[in-house]
């Protein structure tokens, strides 16, 4: 797969706790020069990379709720909104991980869609079409959770399901996007955590996966031909 190719459909993750203003910066200059697809920040970030990548191209990704999922439906629905409004392009939020492992599933459904649906319209408000994935952490599911949380991140109308926030006890499997992909029907995968080389981002596309979330952007597009 052709350096250019891949770079559209990397989502370049800086979203550690530790990563400062300047850290950001670096960033955008590297989605820049590479042409990667999109950048995910932490909040307080998102507004400076919208008007840095403004024009470009390039997406900015929010990431909310983030990395447990268990804030209240409320404040995470006005997270997404508040991102939105200030200039993210794309939107990947946590589902309430406590909640489903409890097996109240009509409730995480329920906090999936109305996350979403703030997120669309906040972009209808500003003429975007917003892009929603929903992390459902598979480290912490069995494959059978796994299928269930997909079909519920597709019923609930979000428009990928992504494995991982990097934060969790292990990253993407090449089994959890067979296990996503039988699950639903339209709904696309996001691999993302512990993807950090070319040959193993080609793996991912290989098994279906639309997006790769990774920190390691740039050392894979320097191994692309």
């Amino acid at each position: 797969m052709r350096r250019s190719d891949l770079a559209r459909i990397i989502d370049y993750a800086l979203v550690k706790p530790t990563h400062t203003l300047a850290d950001v910066e670096r960033a955008c200059r590297e989605v820049l020069e590479y042409g990667i697809g999109a950048l995910c920040v932490l909040p307080p970030y998102v507004e400076y990379a919208a008007k840095r990548l403004a024009g470009s191209g390039s997406k900015v990704c929010a990431v909310v709720a983030f990395p447990f999922g268990a804030s209240p439906t409320e404040v995470k629905a006005r997270e997404a909104e508040l991102c939105v409004a200030k200039g993210a392009d794309e939107v990947d939020f946590v589902m309430n991980i406590p909640l489903f492992k409890s097996g109240s599933y009509d409730a995480v459904e329920r906090d999936i869609a109305e996350v979403v649906a703030a997120a669309k319209k906040a972009g209808e408000r500003r003429g975007i079409e917003v892009v929603v994935k929903v992390i459902i952490e598979t480290g912490y599911l069995s494959k059978e959770e796994i299928a269930e949380a997909s079909r519920l991140v597709e019923e609930a109308g979000a428009d990928f399901v992504k494995t991982c926030t990097g934060f969790g006890p292990r990253g993407a499997t090449l089994e959890d996007v067979e296990t996503i992909l039988k699950a639903v029907k339209k709904a696309k995968v996001k691999a993302a955590g512990g993807i950090s080389t070319y040959a193993k981002a080609i793996e991912f596309v290989r098994a279906g996966a639309a997006r790769i979330g990774t920190s390691h952007a740039v050392e894979i597009l320097r191994e692309a031909p």
